[in-house]
């Protein structure tokens, strides 16, 4: 079968307002990506069961006349009653502590959740980009990790409902672009962080933030020696609407990430040297399946669309703890204040002091 044209592309040949869906739009990343499409002109169509998504990540977009809210899961899809040009699939939970609280819905999410949206793909001839994840690569031999790399996943472990979900969301979308009936574009996520992400969500930025910020001791798993690279929400969503909008489609997935690698201690001593009142470290076994190393390879996405994240970590971080200070409504410290002697020369090279 030969792939249609996009709506897409017939909305930008007659100069039309875009129609864009994004799944998972009231959470972390979805509401960012929201906020650049209506920026961008796009009339956005945000759909959301609100099951890890919060409504105050879209409450300022309530009222703006090319805003719309569906609560709704994508695995009883309703009618939209709209045509669109484009869907985003951000909708599943995405940290441990989240898709593993009812794993059979995470997999259901990835599987059948991701069939309703290409099948509404396929009806309107609407573009449409899978928001994968490094997950995909498990625990990998491979490092740093390039597309091609297929993995070192268990398919029976506590993380398979999202790994193995993933990698099966991943073959339906290419099983589709290969039969010419869907627009598919698959952006492989690695650790995102920024403002909006949940206080509760289990994840590592978060969780240093949040403890540091309340005065509670710090939580590592593991010796911390365990590396991540952590990209700024606002450099993925800049990607992610890049590889929607890449003409012609790559055809292949593409890594999205920062490739700056750090290890979890060196996050703790740049946290500290933000949030001087922290506690003390404490560290706790690592949880089963959990990567020793994770960093993107980005050759693909630098070449194909012209994408590479700006935002360097201590930037990024800054903003984080200063966005979550407000929300949690903690008062800012006083300005002469320097780290613990047990952290200081960590959080100093953190720093690039």
């Amino acid at each position: 079968m030969v792939q249609r044209p996009s709506n897409n592309e017939g909305a930008r040949r007659k100069g039309a307002r875009r129609t864009v869906l994004v799944a998972g739009g009231a959470g972390f990343v979805g509401s960012h990506l929201c906020d650049a499409l209506l920026g961008a002109g796009d009339r956005v169509l945000c759909l959301d069961s609100f099951l890890t998504g919060s409504s105050r990540n879209i409450q300022p977009l309530m009222n703006h006349p090319q805003f719309r809210l569906i609560e709704a899961d994508i695995c009883a899809l309703p009618g939209l009653g709209e045509p669109v040009d484009q869907i985003y699939n951000l909708a599943c939970a995405a940290s441990p502590p989240q898709y593993q609280a009812d794993p059979i819905h995470t997999m259901m999410t990835c599987v059948t959740g991701t069939g309703n949206l290409l099948s509404l793909a396929e009806r309107e001839g609407a573009s449409f980009l899978q928001a994968s994840t490094s997950e995909v690569y498990g625990d990998p031999a491979e490092h740093p990790q390039r597309e091609d790399y297929r993995g070192n996943v268990s398919c029976t472990g506590p993380r398979a409902c999202y790994d193995e979900g993933k990698r099966a969301a991943e073959a339906l979308c290419f099983d589709l672009l290969r039969a010419g009936r869907v627009d598919v574009r698959v952006a492989r996520i690695f650790n995102t962080y920024g403002p909006r992400m949940q206080p509760n969500d289990g994840r590592i930025v978060s969780n240093l933030i949040v403890q540091a910020l309340s005065g509670q001791a710090m939580t590592i798993y593991g010796s911390g020696e365990q590396t991540r690279s952590f990209c700024f929400v606002s450099d993925l969503v800049a990607g992610l609407m890049a590889l929607m909008n890449a003409d012609p489609n790559p055809g292949q997935p593409v890594n999205l990430g920062n490739p700056g690698e750090f290890t979890i201690n060196e996050l703790a001593a740049m946290v500290v040297a933000l949030v001087p009142s922290a506690g003390d470290l404490v560290y706790r076994p690592l949880p089963a399946d959990d990567p020793q190393r994770r960093r993107p390879d980005i050759a693909r996405a630098e070449a194909l669309l012209g994408w590479t994240p700006r935002v360097p970590l201590a930037e990024g971080l800054a903003a984080t703890v200063d966005w979550f200070r407000a929300a949690l409504d903690v008062e800012a410290p006083r300005p002469i204040a320097t780290p613990r002697p047990r952290l200081r020369h960590q959080a100093a090279a953190a720093l690039g002091a």
